[in-house]
């Protein structure tokens, strides 16, 4: 699930699912909107790192979970992480190894720093499942890394590796996998022995610019993404997954 602790005015959030790589659930999207909010409403806590274990990060959705409950709008555990992370005010640091598929990706949108393993994989899967990005990234992702880079990796969902990530700027830094939670909690540190207002008040500024326009590309997002899980596409897509097939898109 997912595991929270603070230490040396760092808070340490972490998923732990290792038998299902680290695949998230309507709980857990739950357990980690309270404790990031947790996180920035300790006065203890100066920085917040996220991370999987030093073999994944996370697979994305539980798709079998997903189908079971689909987020319901705005009142879903998925819909209350999308509001806490974009609005935090303390910095956010974030390991990854091994797979980042789905919103193990777009996540990183919305982080302040990515340290990431020569070892890790990203993956924007969403139009091959018959749906749409989520979580900001049709606005995030371009804005970030150009048009043609983003339509690549946002149409064509193919996997791409770490360095490609930090061409791109989804991630600051590649380090070698035995050095990745260190160095994520070394720049954690370093974060939490800076003044902490001015910290706080220098994120705000750099995301206020686009802080309207995400929120606005995240409902936009969330109200076609919904729509798509009925249509024939997705159904199609979902099915091929869960029963190991590829899918067939010819009659559509």
């Amino acid at each position: 699930m997912v595991r929270a602790e603070t230490g040396g005015r760092i808070a340490r959030i972490a998923l732990d699912r290792p038998e299902k790589k680290n695949a998230i659930t309507a709980e857990m999207y739950g357990q980690l909107a309270e404790a990031l909010a947790a996180a920035d409403a300790d006065p203890q806590v100066r920085a917040i790192v996220v991370r999987g274990s030093r073999e994944c990060f996370t697979a994305g959705n539980d798709l079998a979970d997903f189908l079971e409950r689909p987020p319901a709008g705005t009142a879903s555990p998925t819909w209350r992480f999308f509001e806490v992370l974009p609005a935090l005010e303390k910095p956010v640091v974030a390991a990854v190894a091994g797979p980042a598929v789905g919103i193990g990706t777009t996540l990183l949108l919305h982080c302040d720093l990515v340290y990431a393993a020569a070892t890790a994989r990203f993956q924007l899967p969403f139009v091959a499942l018959g749906i749409v990005p989520e979580f900001g990234s049709t606005y995030l992702l371009p804005l970030l890394a150009g048009y043609q880079r983003a339509a690549e990796l946002l149409l064509l969902g193919e996997p791409f590796g770490a360095e490609k990530a930090r061409e791109v700027g989804l991630v600051t830094e590649v380090v070698a996998a035995e050095a990745l939670f260190e160095t994520a909690d070394k720049a954690a540190a370093r974060l939490a022995g800076l003044p902490p207002a001015s910290l706080r008040l220098t994120k705000r500024l750099m995301r206020s610019a686009h802080a309207e326009l995400v929120r606005r590309t995240i409902d936009e997002e969330g109200r076609i993404f919904r729509e798509r899980l009925d249509s024939p596409e997705a159904k199609e897509a979902l099915r091929a997954f869960l029963e190991k097939r590829k899918p067939d898109f010819s009659r559509f």
